[in-house]
């Protein structure tokens, strides 16, 4: 089996507690080299003052290469901006540019009147920048805003005509789900890079919940066995077991990266890695 790149998300801590967590997160994973880590924004651009100040302290204590989330939510043109300017000056050299998830409490995502009106526009501002690498989300099933999966695949194209060199997809269940819609940005003529999001599940009640504000599509037989595993107290045995099965089976199918969702749980992660053959090169020092 060829042994996969790696990569890892992350999201910026709100609390002490959290704070630890992040740093451990960071401590177990980054021996596995992964290629880069992402720093996620909270809905609605909540945590922006935060992610940045994880982004800049990630890259500075454990030389990973961070690729920092923008989006265009509340926020004008010259505030993202003096953002990615911060980024840049922070050592920063790839985004993951997303529209944003609407503010709490909104049922829809809303421009500002000064700011990006869509992923399309925020890429092409960043690509003009040109002092980074872009990447940018896709999605495999239909986005909850989406007419039909034909509609994700074109917009995607539009994102990568726009300035996006690869794309990470929002998690599934399956690797068909994968291979579909990758077929389908082939035959749209979409070359840029597709990385396949991965979501080891840490609590089932959570990722159900995750599926359903996302799209996400739960297949009968997997929810029959967490409910089994449940039962039985081997949750977290199944969600190892099957979250390996699935990068196993997507890389059979070709795929040469995975992009983990860690929630900023590093454990399953770890152990997934470990399984596919990804391994500590090196044992490092805290330096949290």
């Amino acid at each position: 089996m060829t042994t996969p790149h790696v990569s890892f998300e992350f999201f910026p801590p709100q609390t002490l507690d959290a704070s630890f967590r992040l740093w451990e997160t960071a401590q177990v994973l980054a021996p596995l080299k992964p290629g880069f880590v992402s720093v996620t924004y909270g809905a609605g651009g909540t945590t922006r003052k935060l992610t940045h100040e994880a982004v800049a302290a990630i890259h500075k204590n454990y030389g990973l290469n961070v690729a920092a989330h923008l989006t265009c939510v509340d926020a004008t043109r010259a505030e993202t901006q003096e953002i990615i300017d911060a980024y840049a000056e922070a050592g920063v050299t790839e985004i993951v540019a997303l529209r944003g998830d609407p503010p709490k409490g909104a049922a829809r995502f809303t421009p500002h009147p000064d700011g990006f009106a869509s992923s399309v526009d925020l890429i092409e501002w960043l690509a003009r920048d040109g002092r980074f690498t872009l990447r940018c989300g896709a999605y495999p099933e239909p986005h909850p805003e989406a007419a039909d999966t034909l509609a994700d695949v074109r917009w995607l194209k539009r994102k990568c005509e726009a300035g996006a060199t690869s794309a990470i997809t929002q998690f599934f269940f399956e690797a068909e789900t994968f291979f579909r819609f990758r077929d389908a940005c082939v035959k749209e003529g979409i070359t840029a890079k597709i990385i396949p999001g991965i979501l080891p599940i840490q609590s089932w009640k959570g990722a159900k919940g995750f599926a359903q504000r996302c799209g996400t599509s739960i297949p009968a037989w997997v929810e029959e066995a967490f409910d089994h595993a449940i039962r039985d107290d081997r949750e977290q045995l199944l969600a190892t077991a099957l979250c390996t099965e699935l990068c196993d089976n997507l890389i059979a199918g070709g795929v040469e990266d995975l992009h983990f969702y860690t929630l900023n749980r590093p454990q399953m992660t770890r152990d997934v890695c470990h399984a596919l053959g990804v391994n500590p090169d090196v044992v490092l020092e805290n330096v949290a």
